[in-house]
C-alpha cells in the first residue's frame, strides 16, 4: 500500500512510500477484554521508496524482509486484484431477477471456475454489486412516470427544474428536481444550507436526499430534492454540479452536512469557496 508520497506543484509525484499492508503495530480493535478483535498488524517494515529525478521515478531504498509469513495466493483478497467482469455482471443481474439467491448465484461461478482460488473476486464483491444494481433497477415504468411528471411541471412552469442521470444502460442513477417556490427563496435564504441525507423505505431502496434552508421566520425550508443510486464522490458531484445549473450558477456560502468523506470531497471539488461545517 502506498504508505506516504508527496506531488510537485504540477501535480506529478515527487516522491513515495510503498510499504506492507501490515506495517502498523498491532492493537485492539474491540474495548471488550473478554471478546479482542485484534488488527492485522505486525509493525513490519517491509518498503520501497522512490524519488523522481529528471522526470523519472528512480527506487532509493528497498527493504524487503517481512516479519511474518507470505502466501502468494492470498494476493487475490487485494482490493486491486479483484474485479467482477461484465459477463459475470450480467449473469448476477440475470440470476437476482429471477429471484435466485446470491450464495446459489456464487456457487454456480465458484464450481464454473473450479474453485474459491480460481476466481478474481469475492462473494462480497458480488453482494456489493448487486446492491448498486438494486438501486439502478427502478424499472420502465417507475422512470417512465417520473419523466412523465416532470414534462408535465415543465410545461406548467417553465421554472420547474429536473434533470435526470443515466448509468450506461439506460438505467436510472439519480434525479434532482426544484420547484419555481424553492429556487426563488435560495435567492433569498440560501446563505447557510444543510444537506440531510435520509433512507426511504420503499422496494428501492434508493437515498433521499434534501437541501434545506431556513427563512426569516425561522421555518425550515425545501431548496431541493434528489435521488441517488450510491453515496460516492461521483454521484455528489454530479449532484452538485446540478445544483449550480438550478441555482443559475449561484453557489452555496455554507453547507453543513453528517460526516461523510465522499460528500466533503465534492464539495471541495463543486464548491472551494463554500464554509463547510458538520453537523451534530
Amino acid at each position: 500500500m502506498t504508505q506516504r508520497s508527496e506531488r510537485s506543484e504540477d501535480q506529478s509525484i515527487r516522491y513515495v512510500t510503498i510499504g506492507c499492508a501490515r506495517e502498523r503495530k498491532a492493537r485492539n480493535k474491540s474495548s471488550n477484554v473478554a471478546n479482542p478483535h485484534p488488527t492485522g498488524k505486525t509493525d513490519c517494515k517491509a518498503r520501497i521508496n522512490a524519488l523522481r529525478v529528471e522526470g523519472k521515478m528512480r527506487i532509493t531504498t528497498v527493504h524487503n524482509t517481512h516479519n511474518h509469513g507470505l502466501n502468494l495466493m492470498k494476493s487475490r483478497f487485494f482490493l486491486c486484484n479483484r474485479e467482477v467482469s461484465e459477463t459475470v455482471k450480467r449473469v448476477l443481474d440475470t440470476n437476482d431477477l429471477a429471484s435466485i439467491r446470491l450464495n446459489k448465484s456464487y456457487g454456480s461461478l465458484v464450481v464454473g471456475a473450479g474453485g474459491f482460488e480460481n476466481l478474481p473476486f469475492l462473494e462480497k464483491d458480488c453482494r456489493n454489486y448487486i446492491d448498486k444494481a438494486r438501486h439502478l433497477r427502478l424499472g420502465a415504468d417507475g422512470a417512465g412516470a417520473l419523466r412523465d411528471y416532470f414534462m408535465r411541471m415543465q410545461y406548467k412552469n417553465n421554472g420547474f427544474f429536473a434533470l435526470m442521470d443515466l448509468d450506461d444502460d439506460g438505467r436510472l442513477k439519480n434525479v434532482f428536481w426544484a420547484d419555481p417556490h424553492s429556487r426563488a427563496a435560495y435567492q433569498y435564504f440560501g446563505d447557510v444550507v444543510t444537506f440531510d441525507i435520509t433512507y426511504l423505505t420503499n422496494r428501492y431502496g434508493m437515498p433521499f436526499v434534501l437541501f434545506v434552508g431556513v427563512n426569516h421566520n425561522g421555518q425550515s425550508i425545501l431548496l431541493g430534492a434528489v435521488l441517488i443510486s450510491s453515496e460516492d464522490t461521483e454521484t455528489f458531484t454530479w449532484l452538485f454540479q446540478t445544483w449550480l445549473q438550478c441555482m443559475d450558477g449561484i453557489a452555496l456560502k455554507a453547507i453543513i452536512i453528517d460526516q461523510d468523506r465522499a460528500m466533503k470531497n465534492a464539495i471541495a471539488t463543486v464548491f472551494p469557496e463554500t464554509r463547510h461545517r458538520l453537523c451534530m
